[in-house]
């Protein structure tokens, strides 16, 4: 079983052969690349997850083989295809015989991202994506991206953060200033709140001016303070949405070019309280990024 050790601040990306693999491949290769990182690519695949692994008779070894044959064969079309796309950028790989959750977030300590597709090719090739990027997002050391399937017409206007106003919730928010200034994107924080009205209105933004909601729009400008002065370039808007947090952003992520939620607990009261994440990597369109929680 491979034991390589990928260099600290490494792109991860899962690949398993799929189409879904592969946009988050070209992905991962432009943001290493934007980022001057070194590009690792990731396979883990065991032998339980084979439909013929527990049938009488059948030899392990045959299996075994054959599974690392396939992983060799789909991390060197992979590198192939990293060649072709950015020639000069720094390229590792990892194949693992185990689950691919815990080969992705045994690599995670050490990346500086992990970037997955969202559908893999199922369990009888070597399932690595859809249901794990769900799974590693909630544990890695580093934050996950999930390219999720989307609408290539749609127009997109940016980067978009959820924002609970709470201490925790900063890492989330750098994340996202980040990504809209390495990306030269807008970025729009987004806070949710939830109250009576939420209830028969369903879903909608609020308008600034609203009195009665001074102390939200005050929260969402405390909590990015200080990081307009760190990325000046980054033009930020602010809304407050009325409504379920999850709601409120997977109907914004139609839009959006990146959505950056955080595996971490919002304030009471605030529509965030619990972890959005899951649902929002369920239920979103594009590129989702999740940042974990920096206490844990």
């Amino acid at each position: 079983m491979d034991k390589t050790v990928i260099p600290s601040g490494s792109v991860v990306v899962g690949v398993d052969g799929s189409s879904a693999a592969a946009r988050a491949l070209d992905w991962a290769i432009d943001q290493a690349v934007l980022e001057h990182r070194p590009l690792t690519l990731a396979h883990g695949v065991g032998p339980g997850q084979s439909a013929w692994v527990n049938q009488a008779g059948f030899d392990h070894q045959v299996l075994l083989d054959a599974l690392r044959d396939d992983a060799a064969a789909i991390l060197a079309d992979a590198r192939q295809h990293v060649t072709e796309r950015a020639p000069g950028l720094e390229v590792h790989q990892v194949l693992r015989l185990a689950d691919p959750r815990e080969t992705l977030l045994e690599l995670s300590r050490n990346a500086a991202l992990l970037v997955l597709g969202s559908r893999g090719r199922g369990p009888v090739r070597g399932l690595l994506l859809g249901s794990v990027s769900v799974a590693v997002s909630r544990h890695a050391a580093c934050p996950v991206v999930v390219l999720r399937p989307q609408n290539r017409g749609t127009v997109r206007d940016g980067v978009l953060v959820g924002a609970d106003g709470t201490e925790r919730s900063l890492p989330t928010l750098e994340f996202a200033y980040r990504m809209a200034s390495l990306h030269q994107l807008p970025l729009t924080v987004m806070h949710c709140i939830w109250d009576a009205r939420s209830l028969s209105a369903g879903p909608a933004m609020v308008l600034a001016g609203n009195p009665d909601l001074d102390g939200e729009w005050l929260l969402v400008a405390e909590s990015v303070s200080g990081l307009g002065e760190k990325f000046p370039d980054v033009r930020v808007t602010r809304e407050i949405a009325r409504g379920i947090a999850d709601d409120c952003l997977v109907r914004a992520a139609k839009r959006m070019d990146l959505v950056v939620v955080g595996m971490h607990q919002g304030r009471p009261g605030s529509a965030l309280l619990g972890s959005v994440a899951a649902s929002v990597l369920e239920h979103a369109s594009g590129v989702v990024a999740v940042v974990p929680d920096a206490t844990r």
